[in-house]
């Protein structure tokens, strides 16, 4: 009876009936019962609240809810700046180049849009740094050596790494500057038509006339932050250019076109009715586009019929409406080309287009053709009313080769007070046809070498290849380079019956 009370206290124990409460494992198997209740309620509360109107119970008001905010969704366009833009960018000050790695800055002088918002003013700071230094060849080290220069002209490759916007933001970007960048450049406006058939034709003209002005003004504006230096510093780094040794500089204003290799995002903006349907109307006669040469090029090699195509760079507007958004394209041919032949014959080429394509793939047929340029200062191009360009040769190749005759001349001359004649001449006399003909080592030779015929002869060389080079030799011909900046005018025209032949025919007849 012992041993039984024992195990019955000792059950009754473990149980925990002892004290009145329920047995443990009662209280266990309850606690296990309540954890999977709860957790089947949140998870069939979850299912009714994310399930989708339609497959099931749903909440009350859930589907028209949902229908509701479909609705009201927006289509939005991307605001982005693609891979392959390229940023024109201007340097603000002079650089000396001293080695690779050094900075180098600038600002970007052409506005740069995404659709039809500004992402990039004209004024954004750049960063960059000079690249390489690329070495000289033996043979223009000799030849430069023998007009004294003994420090020839490197070519320098730069590349820009980020933009600080006005507004204080900065962007990292990669770039790589294509090739034709590098130089000065100005804006040229094609010159105006003298005279016109009609009114309507006149209104357009004054319309045409009046955005090639405001473009001009605006490239002036873009460059007032250049800091061209004075009359001063220019005749001292014309005197140092001309000693043997001497530094290599790239100047302010010198022009880079940097492609962007990775692309800008920023953000996006919704596509309204409004937006949309303004989207693809016909320009009105007289609108000017700022577009970008994709196709690049040259009188020397063009022939007549090859396609052009180019990149509208900025949106165009008629009031509030948009009509052309960035990115638009316009594809045209090369209706007249003629290569710069022997005598000083410059080129020319002229190319319209016909063809614009938005950029959902709609096309409508125009009538467009080169208003405005920006070309190197050295290409001394010029444009005519109907936008054909023609290089032109400075007129100072009359004052460098008459000032090449006349030292020949003097190279010539003998001692005039001398009594008794001298076979090696007038030092100063060697002195002159050395310079002639090969700068300061031909004075240095002209002062040594006691010959009068071996002065004359350098004299008789420089002046001959002066003539040559301004009155002989081939002319200069006509070079856009991929990504040249341009105006273009446009006008709509009714699409006709073989148009694309009509349109090579109607562009060949303005010829």
């Amino acid at each position: 009876m012992k041993f039984r009370h024992r195990s019955h206290d000792l059950n009754y124990s473990i149980l925990g009936r002892r004290n009145g409460s329920p047995p443990f494992f009662v209280r266990l198997g309850l606690c296990v019962g309540l954890t999977i209740i709860a957790h089947t309620t949140c998870a069939n509360a979850q299912d009714m609240t994310h399930r989708p109107a339609g497959t099931g119970d749903t909440v009350p008001g859930a589907q028209a809810g949902n229908a509701a905010s479909q609705s009201s969704e927006i289509p939005s366009i991307a605001l982005a700046v693609p891979a392959g833009t390229p940023l024109q960018v201007v340097l603000d000050k002079e650089v000396r180049i001293r080695k690779k790695g050094q900075p180098v800055r600038g600002h970007i002088v052409e506005p740069v849009y995404a659709f039809d918002k500004l992402v990039i003013p004209v004024g954004t700071e750049v960063e960059g740094e000079v690249t390489r230094i690329e070495g000289v060849s033996a043979l223009k080290r000799v030849t430069s050596a023998l007009d004294a220069n003994f420090t020839p002209v490197r070519k320098i490759q730069v590349s820009f790494n980020e933009l600080a916007l006005p507004d204080g933001k900065q962007i990292a970007i990669r770039t790589n500057v294509t090739p034709g960048s590098g130089q000065v450049v100005q804006f040229i406006s094609a010159a105006d038509a003298k005279n016109q058939k009609s009114d309507i034709k006149d209104a357009a003209s004054e319309k045409v006339k009046e955005a090639k002005q405001q473009a001009r003004q605006a490239w002036d504006n873009a460059m007032k932050q250049v800091q061209e230096p004075g009359k001063i510093h220019r005749i001292e780094r014309y005197a140092i250019a001309q000693l043997p040794i001497h530094p290599q500089y790239i100047d302010a204003g010198t022009t880079y076109f940097a492609e962007l290799q990775n692309a800008l995002d920023f953000g996006g903006e919704p596509l309204t009715p409004n937006l949309a349907s303004s989207i693809g109307a016909p320009p009105p006669d007289g609108s000017m586009v700022h577009a970008r040469l994709i196709t690049a090029l040259s009188s020397a090699t063009a022939r007549k019929g090859d396609e052009v195509e180019a990149l509208i760079t900025q949106p165009l507007f008629d009031g509030d409406r948009l009509i052309l958004p960035q990115g638009s394209r316009m594809k045209g041919s090369v209706v007249q080309v003629q290569p710069a032949r022997r005598l000083s014959r410059n080129g020319q080429l002229r190319f319209v287009f016909h063809e614009l394509i938005l950029p959902d793939g709609v096309e409508q047929k125009v009538e467009a053709d080169l208003q405005g340029v920006e070309a190197g200062r050295v290409d001394n191009l010029k444009l005519d009313s109907e936008g054909g360009a023609q290089a032109t040769t400075p007129k100072t190749r009359y004052l460098q080769t008459a000032i090449s005759l006349g030292m020949a001349m003097v190279s010539a001359g003998g001692d005039e007070d001398a009594k008794v004649a001298n076979p090696a001449g007038n030092t100063s006399n060697r002195v002159v046809g050395g310079a002639g003909g090969f700068k300061l080592v031909g004075m240095a030779l002209g002062a040594a070498v006691q010959s009068r015929a071996f002065g004359y002869s350098m004299g008789a060389y420089g002046a001959g290849m002066s003539v040559y080079t301004h009155f002989v030799a081939r002319g200069r011909d006509v070079m856009f380079a991929k990504n040249t900046a341009m105006e273009i005018g446009v006008g709509t025209r009714p699409p006709a019956a073989g148009a694309s032949s009509g349109v090579a025919n109607s562009g060949a007849s303005k010829q």
